[in-house]
C-alpha cells in the first residue's frame, strides 16, 4: 500500500511543482533547468559511481564486508534514474542520494533494520556474521592462517613467436 501511495503522490507533486515553477519563471527557463539537472546529474553519477566501484574493489581485495560499497552503488544507480526523470522533486531526492553523508546515513538506517540469517555459497550454507555489524558475534570456527604456494611452476605449452625447433 505505501508503494501505491508513492506512485500516486510523486507524479502529483511533480506536476504541481512544474506548474508553480513554470508560472513563476516561464516555460523555457523551467525546461532549461530540467535539462541542466539531467546533464549535471549524469556527470555526478559517473564520478560517484567510479568512486563506489573503487571502494567495492578495495573491499574485495582487502577481504572486507562489501555490503556498504554495494549499497552505495545501488543508491547511486537509483539517484541516476531519479535525475534522468524530469522533475524537481525527483531531482532533489536524486541529488541527496549523490551526497555521501546522506547515503551513509541511509545505509546505517537500513542496516539497523535488516538482519542476514544465512547465506549460501558454493552449495553449502552457513551463518553469516560480520564483525563490523553491531549485532555480530564471533564464531569459534574461524581459522586465521598463512600459506605458501609449494606447487611447481607450470611450464609453457607453446613456444614464443620467432623461436623455432631444430
Amino acid at each position: 500500500m505505501p508503494l501505491l501511495l508513492i506512485f500516486i503522490a510523486v507524479p502529483l507533486i511533480e506536476i504541481g511543482l512544474f506548474i508553480q515553477v513554470g508560472g513563476l519563471i516561464g516555460l523555457w527557463p523551467t525546461l532549461l533547468i530540467v535539462l541542466i539537472t539531467a546533464i549535471l546529474g549524469t556527470s555526478l553519477v559517473r564520478t560517484q559511481g567510479a568512486l563506489a566501484m573503487s571502494q567495492l574493489r578495495g573491499s574485495f581485495s582487502e577481504l572486507r564486508d562489501p555490503s556498504e560499497p554495494l549499497a552505495h552503488g545501488a543508491m547511486i544507480l537509483f539517484a541516476g534514474a531519479l535525475l534522468l526523470t524530469p522533475g524537481f522533486f525527483t531531482d532533489a531526492f536524486g541529488f541527496l542520494l549523490l551526497f555521501p553523508p546522506f547515503r551513509s546515513a541511509a545505509f546505517k538506517y537500513i542496516r539497523a533494520r535488516v538482519s542476514v540469517q544465512s547465506f549460501e555459497m558454493g552449495g553449502q550454507s552457513g551463518s553469516f556474521h560480520t564483525r563490523s555489524h553491531p549485532h555480530a558475534q564471533a564464531s569459534d570456527d574461524i581459522i586465521d592462517g598463512d600459506y605458501d604456494d609449494v606447487s611447481e611452476p607450470k611450464k609453457p605449452t607453446h613456444q614464443p613467436p620467432g623461436v623455432t625447433k631444430h
